[in-house]
């Protein structure tokens, strides 16, 4: 719609000061003319909206104009106010500060909108920590938060997976948080890189600043790097006939990793495609499902089952001395 177009360019504008028309119709997905049409139209509305032509040139609102919060829609309101849980933020000491915002804005809704708010914060809980928390102790938290907002160097030793410990200097560039799980993204020798901050062992602030690339996009590089994450790490497919009652110990083994191609006429059995990282993890999760799974295939990963259950007879008819 028109109206929403025309408060979401006075918002933008607020928000970032001077830009393109260009630029506003890129991220409206409309045409620069219509971006046009809509300038002349707020303008005649008495909103104080400026146009400059030139190299320099752009669309900027007076500086003392501010839009009020009048505009917003019901779904806004509820946009707003479901993000009520700022765990991960409080690691790095905002917690507090998103807390106080939301109560800020609320003070200064409208009252038409104030019940709106409260009816969607007893509706919807978005909790980005895991069921199980991991348990890892972040003392170099702070420190991070300190580089990355200052864009000062780090020296770090850090632990690799696999137990190598390595030493480096490191441009803190972003933090991003994982269901709770910190990373830092850094650049190191020109190109960026992820590391688990549990993992490091030592980081020492540099006193030296370092520019950034003007053209890094935190959001773009993490999609970038999940994608590639999981298009790299290895699988193993496989092929169940399950009981449906045990349905749910495979949601929690292994949510997202499988697929239902069939269920049976009275819904008790149900044939499952299943991707997990290895023969061996898909053999202990057959192991543990017990009677109430078969594997169709691969023929590999039955004999491997089959292979386990005969040791683990051997090994337990044994009396425990």
């Amino acid at each position: 719609m028109r109206a929403d177009r025309l408060l979401s360019i006075m918002l933008i504008l607020q928000a970032q000061g001077k830009t393109t028309t260009l630029a506003l119709s890129e991220k409206l997905e409309v045409s620069r003319r219509t971006i046009l049409r809509d300038i002349d139209a707020l303008s005649i509305a008495g909103i104080p909206i400026h146009a400059d032509a030139g190299h320099n040139g752009g669309v900027y609102l007076d500086e003392h104009y501010r839009v009020s919060l009048t505009g917003l829609t019901e779904s806004e309101v509820r946009a707003l106010f479901v993000f009520n849980q700022p765990s991960p933020l409080r690691d790095v000491g905002l917690g507090r500060a998103v807390e106080d915002t939301l109560l800020k804005l609320f003070a200064i809704l409208p009252a038409q909108h104030r019940q709106e708010a409260e009816w969607i914060q007893q509706r919807i809980l978005l909790d980005p920590a895991s069921w199980w928390p991991p348990g890892e102790t972040l003392p170099h938290l702070e420190i991070l938060k300190v580089a990355v907002f200052g864009d000062y160097r780090i020296q770090v030793r850090y632990s690799h997976g696999d137990g190598r410990v390595v030493e480096h200097i490191l441009e803190p560039y972003s933090l991003v948080a994982k269901a709770s799980v910190w990373y830092l993204i850094a650049r190191r020798d020109g190109e960026l890189h992820t590391y688990r901050v549990s993992r490091l062992i030592a980081v020492e602030t540099m006193n030296e600043r370092f520019d950034r690339d003007a053209t890094f996009d935190l959001t773009t590089y993490w999609h970038t790097h999940v994608h590639q994450f999981i298009a790299n790490l290895p699988s193993f497919t496989f092929t169940l006939r399950l009981n449906a009652n045990r349905l749910k110990l495979l949601r929690l083994y292994a949510e997202g990793g499988y697929t239902i191609r069939d269920t049976s006429p009275d819904g008790a059995v149900l044939t499952i495609d299943m991707r997990l990282t290895s023969l061996e993890e898909a053999k202990m999760l057959v192991l543990g499902l017990g009677t109430d799974a078969d594997v169709i295939e691969p023929d590999e990963l039955r004999e491997a089952v089959l292979l386990q259950a005969q040791q683990m007879v051997t090994h337990l008819s044994v009396p425990f001395s």
